[in-house]
């Protein structure tokens, strides 16, 4: 490979690695956000956060894939170890703040379930909803008080 090619890769391969940091800053900064709008239950901001995080997610696998095809090229992608682990440390907070927010959901959807549960009269543990938000039970009316 000559000097100049490879100088060109390398350089592609800096900048890759880079893209990916940001895009990974970036990644964390909006579970974050996403984080506050499930705590005030902000469902315009929920969506609009959920559409920046799979653009987000679409853009790092492209930068990944581009990387690893450059990585394979180059023997001075070693040189690039120190921020590649500080890109992997960002992802790993990304994973972490991620889960905490699945975790929210997981709470606030049980706290819905057992609303439904109260206000239908059906066992706390009924499936209401399956998977992909179709009504698996037809909730029956039930008179709860009488003034």
């Amino acid at each position: 490979m000559n000097r100049q090619l490879q100088t060109e890769l390398d350089a592609a391969l800096t900048a890759v690695v880079e893209d990916i940091r940001r895009a990974a800053d970036e990644l964390a900064r909006v579970l974050e956000a996403e984080r506050d709008a499930l705590a005030s239950a902000d469902a315009a901001a929920l969506d609009r956060i959920g559409s920046h995080k799979q653009q987000l997610m679409q853009q790092l696998e492209q930068y990944d894939a581009e990387r690893v095809q450059l990585s394979e090229a180059l023997p001075a992608a070693a040189l690039l170890a120190t921020r590649w682990q500080e890109v992997l440390q960002t992802l790993a907070n990304c994973r972490q703040l991620n889960q905490r927010n699945g975790s929210l959901v997981a709470q606030r959807l049980e706290q819905v379930r057992r609303a439904l549960a109260v206000l239908t009269g059906q066992p706390g543990d009924a499936e209401l909803y399956g998977p992909s938000g179709e009504l698996r039970a037809r909730p029956r009316s039930q008179q709860l008080a009488q003034a």
